[in-house]
């Protein structure tokens, strides 16, 4: 299954519960290598609960990988030895909360930053093979650089979904 497939099937199940969906991550940058994972940007409305979007993630096979709270991950595609089918990461996210859809427009309009990111994560990957937020946390310092330039050079690119 591919982004546009999975983008589908989100948007049926949560319809206008979802103000965006977007194509984040590595594999969505020309060039950049990355791991054989689609994370896509959920986009909610305020007023959602969280809990409600847990039981339907859950149901239809993510699995919750950060606690319930403002920010949220869910991930499907993965067994008790790695990856089990095509991977997925959906962060979900408030509406206004845009900088990984900054981030990665800029590695897209700036593919020396693009190769930056990429070496960085080649250098991290063996150190933090088993530990997902040590490596995460690793890249923080290049990610909030990187996204502040970003607001910088796209700024007002991204404003609330109106309905």
């Amino acid at each position: 299954m591919c982004y546009e497939e999975e983008k589908a099937l989100l948007q049926e199940v949560f319809g206008d519960t979802v103000l965006r969906i977007s194509h984040i991550g590595s594999t969505v940058v020309p060039g950049l290598v990355a791991k054989p994972t689609i994370d896509i940007l959920l986009e909610i409305k305020e007023d959602i609960d969280i809990a409600k979007i847990t039981g339907i993630m859950v149901d239809k096979g993510y699995i919750v990988n950060t606690p319930p709270i403002d920010i949220i991950t869910y991930v499907k595609g993965y067994g008790p030895n790695g990856f089990v089918g095509q991977a997925f990461h959906i962060h979900v996210r408030h509406s206004g909360d845009w900088d990984a859809l900054y981030f990665r427009d800029y590695l897209i309009a700036h593919p020396v930053a693009a190769k930056q990111y990429e070496l960085l994560k080649l250098d991290l990957k063996d150190k933090y093979e088993f530990d997902r937020d040590g490596y995460t946390a690793a890249k923080g310092e290049f990610v909030e650089r990187i996204t502040a330039l970003a607001r910088t050079e796209f700024k007002d690119k991204y404003k609330p979904i109106v309905e």
